[in-house]
C-alpha cells in the first residue's frame, strides 16, 4: 500500500496529510491553539491575531487552498489546563461550529491543557484520548504522554506540545530574533526510542509548530525547553537527527541536543 502523503505547508504551521488511497480525503493537521490565551475581562476572546473567530477563518482559508476536508487538531486546542472558564465557553463552541459549517470533518486529539473540553464541543467533533490515533498510515499524538502501542508501531509520527523555534541574532532590519519551526527527526536504527521492552517502529517523527501566533516558541538552538514540555525532549528528540525548517521552507540545519543526563542543555 502506497504511503500517505505527509508535508508542512509552505507559509503556514500546518501538515498537509494524504491519502494513501484515492478514495480517501485529504487531511489538514495544526497544533497548540490555545485558545482563551491572552484573555481579559475586557477582551474574553484573545487578542485580535490570536482570537477564535481569526484563527478559525484561517484554518478555513488553508483548508480550502490545500483541498482538506478534515482538520486533525493535535492537542492542547484551548488554553486554561483545567476546565472551561465560562466566558470562553460560547467562543470555543462557536470556534468548532464555524469549522463545520465549513463543510470540515474536525478530529480532536486531548492534549494536557485539554482537561474538560469535550463536553463544551459540538457532537459532530471527534475526540481521540492522549493516546493519539493512526490516521493514513501516520501516527498522531499530542507529545505530553506516550502515545498508545498502535502509535508507536507507526512508520511516521507526528505531535506538537513542543512550540519548536529558533532564535537569531537580532539586527536593525529584522529584530524579531526568535521564530517558530518545524522539526524533522530522523530515528537511527542503533538510537531508536523505546518504552520498556517495546521498541518504537517509527523512522521519524515531525513536530508541529504552535498554530497560534502569541503561544511562544522554544528556542531549541540555545537552551532545552522549560519544564512541563520536556518528555518529548528527553524521550523521542534525544533519540534521533533532528533537524529544523522555518514556516517558509529555510533550512536551519541540525539542533544538537544532549543525550545525557534530565538537566543537560544545548548551546548553538
Amino acid at each position: 500500500m502506497p504511503e500517505a502523503e505527509l508535508r508542512p505547508v509552505r507559509g503556514a504551521p500546518a501538515l498537509r496529510l494524504g491519502p494513501a488511497r484515492a478514495s480517501g480525503i485529504r487531511s489538514l493537521v495544526i497544533a497548540d491553539l490555545h485558545l482563551g490565551l491572552g484573555a481579559t475581562p475586557e477582551r474574553p476572546l484573545g487578542p485580535p491575531e490570536a482570537n477564535a473567530p481569526r484563527l478559525a477563518a484561517e484554518i478555513l482559508d488553508l483548508a480550502r487552498r490545500e483541498g482538506a476536508r478534515r482538520l486533525i487538531l493535535a492537542g492542547d486546542t484551548k488554553h486554561p489546563i483545567v476546565g472551561v472558564p465560562r466566558p470562553l465557553r460560547r467562543p470555543l463552541f462557536d470556534f468548532f461550529a464555524e469549522l463545520l459549517a465549513g463543510d470540515l470533518r474536525v478530529e480532536l486529539v486531548l492534549g494536557n491543557h485539554d482537561v474538560g473540553i469535550a463536553r463544551h464541543l459540538p457532537r459532530e467533533v471527534d475526540v481521540v484520548p492522549a493516546t493519539g490515533y493512526v490516521r493514513e498510515g501516520v501516527g498522531i499524538f499530542h507529545g505530553h504522554r506516550w502515545p498508545s502501542a498502535a502509535v508507536l508501531r507507526a512508520k511516521r509520527l507526528v505531535a506538537g506540545h513542543l512550540h519548536p523555534g529558533v532564535r537569531f541574532a537580532a539586527t536593525v532590519d529584522d529584530p524579531a530574533t526568535k521564530r517558530r519551526c518545524w522539526l524533522r527527526v530522523e530515528f537511527p536504527s542503533a538510537r531508536v526510542p523505546r518504552r520498556g521492552r517495546r521498541r518504537i517502529g517509527a523512522r521519524e517523527l515531525v513536530v508541529v509548530p504552535a498554530f497560534n501566533p502569541v503561544a511562544g516558541a522554544e528556542a531549541l538552538n540555545r537552551d532545552r525547553p522549560e519544564r512541563g514540555r520536556t518528555f518529548l525532549y528527553r524521550r523521542f528528540l534525544s533519540h534521533g537527527v533532528v533537524r529544523a525548517y522555518l514556516l517558509d521552507g529555510t533550512d536551519v540545519g541540525t539542533i544538537p541536543i544532549p543525550r545525557r543526563g534530565p538537566r543537560a542543555r544545548s548551546r548553538s
